[in-house]
C-alpha cells in the first residue's frame, strides 16, 4: 500500500464508521423515506428497514473498535449486498421519495444510476479493513 494510502487509512475509518451509524439511525428517525425504496418484492419494509438501520449502527460501532474492526468490515461489505437490490429499484423504477427533507425527492437518473457503481466503492472501502494492518489503525 502507498505511503499516501497508508496514511489515509486511519481517518478515513472516522469518517466511514459514523458516517454508518448515521445512516442507520436515520432509519429510525425517518423510517417512511427509505420503506419507499424497499422493492416490493421483499415482504415487511418498515421491519428491513428498521433491520438495516440496526445493522448500519452496529457496523459503524464494530468499525470503530479495535477487537470487532474486521468482522465489522466483511459485515459492511454484507450489508451493503444486502441493500443493493433498493438501489437497483430505486434506479429502475425512478422512484420519487415522497416527504424527502428540503423538498427534492425526485433525484436526477445521474444519482439514481450513480449509487450503483458507489455500492462498489463502498464495498471496496469496506474491505480495506478485512485485512491485517501492518500500521496502527488497529489501537
Amino acid at each position: 500500500m502507498s505511503g499516501t494510502l497508508r496514511r489515509l487509512k486511519r481517518p478515513l475509518l472516522y469518517v466511514m464508521a459514523p458516517a454508518y451509524v448515521v445512516a442507520g439511525v436515520l432509519h429510525f428517525v425517518v423510517p417512511e423515506l427509505y420503506v419507499q425504496i424497499v422493492p416490493p418484492v421483499f415482504p415487511a419494509a418498515l421491519a428491513l428497514v428498521y433491520l438495516s438501520g440496526v445493522a448500519e449502527i452496529a457496523v459503524g460501532v464494530g468499525l470503530l473498535l479495535p477487537r470487532t474492526r474486521r468482522h465489522a468490515a466483511w459485515a459492511t461489505v454484507a450489508l451493503l449486498v444486502a441493500v443493493f437490490p433498493a438501489n437497483v429499484y430505486m434506479a429502475t423504477h425512478g422512484v420519487v421519495i415522497d416527504g424527502f427533507p428540503g423538498g427534492d425527492g425526485d433525484p436526477s437518473d445521474l444519482v439514481r444510476w450513480g449509487r450503483l457503481p458507489l455500492q462498489g466503492v463502498l464495498i471496496l472501502w469496506a474491505l480495506w479493513y478485512t485485512r491485517p494492518s501492518t500500521e496502527t489503525v488497529s489501537r
